[in-house]
């Protein structure tokens, strides 16, 4: 099993990040640079990857391609393009954004629009526009589920991803975001086996971290770091393992580096505990 995560510590060439990475105990790393990056640098830090045996799993877009406005919304598609074609000259196992959204207050914000029919052919046609145009070799385009923008379920990601019907489109597998309802929240441990069950030959990387909800009304579920939930990693972990070893296991959302460390370790012990090998 690989594990990865954020850094949240400046560095200044491939030696200071592959030092931190390792320092951190991390096998599986963000991408350090994004499409502005000359060729010179991303060749650096690529071949300082290879070296260390760090896996790029994920080159992120987080930009809203889906935006009411087509100056912003258009923005957003030339960026995941070059992101995307970033991940693929990078080998990373994938390139990943949320779909979008309607919202008008935060691009990644709910909104009633984000469950209408021409939102979702929208949103097909713009995951095809930018696998189109790029027609990767190396890497997959994915979509990160959300709690209130699609694909919020499973089943909805399996749907979108028969519906966008191109082979470079993937699962990046974020369980906690879809624990939207108390249901889900009680039987997180089916669920997450669910998600697993329904999605597992489709992903190519996955978030890591834990759900808390509150005694009080309505209902009320916060995001956690690992080990600070309900959520049963050694039940999960196996999941992901069964998955293969270059599956890289990122947690994420947290403040600084030490968190980051802690996090990592606590996933990394819950993985031995029940006889998984981490790399790192």
């Amino acid at each position: 099993m690989r594990i990865g995560g954020g850094i949240e510590k400046a560095y200044h060439n491939p030696e200071e990040w592959v030092k931190l990475a390792k320092d951190l105990r991390y096998s599986a790393v963000l991408c350090p640079v994004d499409s502005s990056s000359d060729q010179a640098t991303r060749r650096e830090y690529l071949k300082a990857a290879r070296e260390a045996d760090l896996l790029i799993g994920e080159v992120g877009v987080w930009r809203n391609c889906l935006a009411k406005d087509e100056k912003t919304r258009r923005a957003a598609m030339d960026y995941a393009k070059a992101q995307l074609a970033l991940a693929d000259e990078m080998g990373a196992n994938c390139c990943v954004n949320i779909i979008g959204s309607h919202s008008e207050t935060a691009w990644d914000g709910f909104s009633a629009e984000n469950y209408s029919d021409d939102f979702y052919a929208l949103a097909v046609d713009s995951v095809r526009e930018i696998i189109d145009a790029v027609k990767p070799k190396n890497t997959f385009y994915t979509i990160e589920p959300m709690p209130w923008v699609l694909p919020d379920s499973p089943e909805q990601y399996l749907k979108l991803i028969q519906d966008v019907d191109r082979k470079k489109f993937a699962v990046h597998l974020d369980f906690v975001n879809m624990i939207n309802c108390p249901e889900r929240f009680c039987k997180s441990t089916e669920f997450v086996k669910h998600c697993f069950d329904l999605l597992g030959p489709y992903i190519k990387s996955i978030h890591c971290k834990d759900s808390v909800m509150e005694q009080a009304y309505t209902a009320i579920i916060h995001e956690t770091m690992p080990g600070k939930g309900t959520l049963d990693y050694k039940k999960i972990l196996p999941l992901v393992e069964n998955l293969g070893k270059d599956i890289p296991l990122f947690v994420e959302h947290l403040p600084d580096y030490e968190t980051y460390r802690q996090a990592a370790a606590f996933v990394r012990a819950q993985a031995e505990s029940v006889g998984i090998l981490v790399k790192g």
